[in-house]
């Protein structure tokens, strides 16, 4: 479809509606100032000129601007389903029929004033060509019972019946650890990255803010690097949660529609997800359970990094950041010690071990001060608070 050809037809359409808008304009002003004996009819010519080359120039700026709106909405349209075409062009019809039937009561109820019928006229039919296409649009999925699909829906949906997707978020593409996880082949299915997450992305990456900016910048690395090693499918499924809402809400909605599983290491996502019935994997949650098992009574080595909140408590961590609470361990912080683990904790945010010095003889001066793995996990919950 050659653009240039109608954009030119289209200018020179305005170009001429406006100049006849001009002339006749100018006759006007010409014939008030004349009455008013301020001019004579050999002046007339220059009020032709003057109108007639500044609606020359508004005609071709105006019809410059408009057909560029127009190739933008056709741009649009192509890109729409054939469903949603269908829809907006039954909707557009409705309305014109009701405009039609509606304008002849209008110009019987003001045929004293035939200017004001044509814009009541006008002004009915916008807003019944809006309300019908929108009724029209909203209903397009029944459509669907009543006409074929087209071969790329036909595809779509027959892929839909047969993936299993995989939809990421926004905070687990920044932490980076699932391009890993994918990569060793633990994340079956198809990766589905939505559009409004790569959006939110996009957005986090121009922040103002460097850190924030940093988070966003890496998400988009780490999308690449995916994109390059692993076959992800991306936008296509977009139009299947509404673009009004958040994204949280945007994805288990869209995680719903398609029958996929959301990979996320939010807490707050993966409650709300659960409540709606959507599968969660949490990255978080696998990681706890791949850190290594502790027995209580096993020795280890573990270099003490700063002194905890409660008297003789050192903290130190495993290589994995499991922290471990030790007994005894402030007056040796900065070495790398023996200890002997006494008991550990699972919490929703981790698994904590708490230990005592392996040359304090089983922490017998501490039995008698602290003993915190024999009263209870009460101090040592103190201590991890801290």
């Amino acid at each position: 479809m050659n653009n240039k050809i109608w954009r030119l037809t289209f200018t020179a359409l305005l170009v001429t509606l406006a100049v006849g808008v001009g002339w006749y304009a100018s006759n006007l002003v010409f014939d008030f100032l004349r009455e008013k004996n301020l001019l004579t009819e050999s002046q007339r010519w220059v009020y032709w000129v003057v109108f007639g080359l500044s609606s020359v120039i508004f005609g071709f700026a105006l019809g410059r601007f408009t057909f560029r709106k127009i190739e933008s909405l056709g741009d649009q349209m192509r890109k729409m389903s054939t469903r949603d075409k269908v829809a907006i062009g039954a909707g557009l019809t409705m309305g014109i029929f009701l405009t039609a039937a509606i304008s002849v009561v209008i110009f019987r109820a003001l045929d004293h004033n035939t200017l004001a019928a044509v814009a009541v006229v006008l002004i009915t039919g916008v807003i019944l060509s809006y309300l019908t296409t929108s009724a029209a649009f909203s209903m397009k999925e029944e459509l669907h019972f009543y006409m074929p699909p087209q071969p790329k829906e036909a595809e779509e949906e027959n892929t839909l019946q047969h993936a299993t997707f995989k939809i990421l978020d926004t905070n687990v593409i920044i932490d980076g650890r699932i391009a890993d996880i994918a990569r060793a082949g633990f994340v079956e299915g198809t990766i589905y990255i939505p559009g409004f997450v790569l959006d939110e992305l996009q957005h986090i990456a121009d922040s103002s803010d460097g850190l924030k900016r940093a988070r966003g910048r890496r998400g988009l690395d780490i999308l690449n690097q995916m994109q390059k090693e692993l076959t992800l499918v991306v936008r296509s499924y977009d139009k299947l949660a509404p673009e009004k809402e958040e994204v949280d809400s945007r994805l288990v909605k869209l995680a719903k529609a398609l029958d996929g599983t959301l990979v996320t290491n939010d807490f707050n996502l993966n409650k709300v997800a659960e409540l709606q019935g959507v599968p969660v994997l949490n990255i978080n949650e696998l990681a706890n359970a791949l850190k290594p098992i502790v027995l209580p009574g096993e020795e280890m080595r573990v270099a003490v990094v700063r002194e905890g909140r409660e008297q003789n408590q050192g903290i130190g961590y495993l290589d994995d950041g499991t922290m471990i609470v030790i007994e005894g361990g402030r007056k040796v912080v900065g070495e790398t010690v023996e200890v002997i683990v006494s008991s550990l904790l699972q919490t929703t945010a981790g698994k904590m071990i708490f230990a005592h010095l392996r040359d304090d003889d089983g922490g017998a001066d501490y039995d008698r001060n602290i003993r915190p793995y024999t009263r209870g996990p009460r101090t040592p919950i103190r201590a991890q608070r801290s």
